[in-house]
């Protein structure tokens, strides 16, 4: 009853497979390997764009930084939500790693920006030397409240952006879970509603160590290869990191997964929505819940073995409020969240509720 994270399960048989098959023999090191070669094609086909730079990286945090620092100067801003990983959990990276830009977080329930409270930012500041130019937007998707922004979201949020002449950049640690939870392609949710650069999440979701740097603008992905490098992120033998996206990939292994997960959370929010004293934060749209409890039944439920994290949000829908006799937590299921052990958390519930 492990609901603390999807970063606590291993990796997926098929990635872990396809590891041990291309460990042997040798093959040319620092990406020139021919699986490497191959995601660029494989992406471009995937994302239905012919002119998409791929640069695979082994951490999310790696992932965001680098995005970050191809978009925004030393002496410029980073738009993100006020509660956006890329501000609370990733210790400064993207300031590290754009050499002293800083990141400004903006309000919004659910962990979403809005795009009158963007629009209003950007049209209040005043335009002097002595202030910092807001060059990025970074949107995280799913957000931390574990909402997708929509494709019509996205888009308005970009075209404010674009406007304004920043570059859009999209944070995806849970992207296979949001498209999931959407009736649209990797196109539609990313360059086509506006978005320059993804964040393309796999360790969450199956891989042992991997994602990607999608850059869909040419001009932007000119210096990331040396920035990547500079970063420590080029593995000598890349052809691993290769190899989990490719297996990631193959026969839509990345979206069963995330579809699987999604599953299991809304299992998980149907069978306690159905307890006295018991609600949610916000709807189940990917594979992250956040219930609202008694505090008796939240000390039950860790007596009894469950794992998860407390949670606290700014960005509670309006009305909504933690009571002190209330504990608000947050519960992830992964892509190997069996019905078991959502039954098992369930019951363990309802025999303490």
């Amino acid at each position: 009853m492990n609901f603390a994270s999807d970063n606590v399960v291993g990796a997926s048989a098929p990635i872990l497979e396809a590891i041990v098959h291309h460990n042997g023999g040798a093959m040319p090191a620092y990406g020139a390997d021919p699986l490497t070669l191959g995601l660029t094609p494989r992406f471009r086909t995937l994302f239905e764009h012919a002119d998409l730079a791929v640069f695979p990286v082994a951490t999310g945090t790696a992932a965001n930084a680098l995005a970050l620092s191809v978009m925004v100067p030393p002496f410029g801003l980073c738009l993100c939500h006020e509660e956006a990983h890329v501000m609370e959990d990733e210790c400064g990276a993207p300031e590290f790693y754009t050499h002293g830009a800083k990141l400004h977080g903006l309000p919004g329930a659910g962990g979403k920006i809005a795009p009158e409270t963007l629009d209003g930012f950007l049209g209040g500041l005043t335009r002097h030397v002595k202030q910092m130019p807001p060059r990025a937007l970074t949107l995280s998707q799913l957000t931390e409240s574990g909402q997708v922004y929509t494709v019509e979201e996205i888009a308005a949020l970009s075209r404010i952006a674009h406007a304004h002449g920043l570059a859009v950049h999209m944070d995806g640690a849970r992207f296979a879970n949001a498209l999931a939870g959407l009736t649209c392609t990797p196109a539609e949710m990313t360059w086509r509603a506006g978005i320059d650069i993804l964040s393309f999440g796999a360790s969450k979701n199956g891989a042992l160590a991997a994602e990607a740097v999608l850059v869909f603008r040419p001009d932007l992905a000119e210096t990331l290869e040396f920035r990547r490098k500079r970063a420590g992120h080029i593995l000598s033998k890349g052809r691993f990191l290769a190899a989990q996206l490719d297996a990631y990939l193959a026969d839509d292994h990345w979206l069963a997964n995330a579809r699987h997960a999604n599953r299991m959370a809304a299992r998980l929010a149907a069978g306690l929505s159905e307890m006295r004293g018991v609600r949610l934060a916000w709807p189940v749209q990917g594979n992250e819940l956040f219930p609202i409890l008694p505090a008796r039944l939240d000390s039950a439920l860790r007596d009894g073995g469950a794992l998860y994290y407390d949670w606290a949000s700014r960005s509670l829908p309006a009305g909504e409020a933690v009571r002190e006799d209330e504990r608000m937590i947050r519960l992830i299921t992964a892509f190997s969240t069996t019905e078991a052990e959502v039954e098992a958390f369930l019951a363990l519930a309802r025999r303490s509720a």
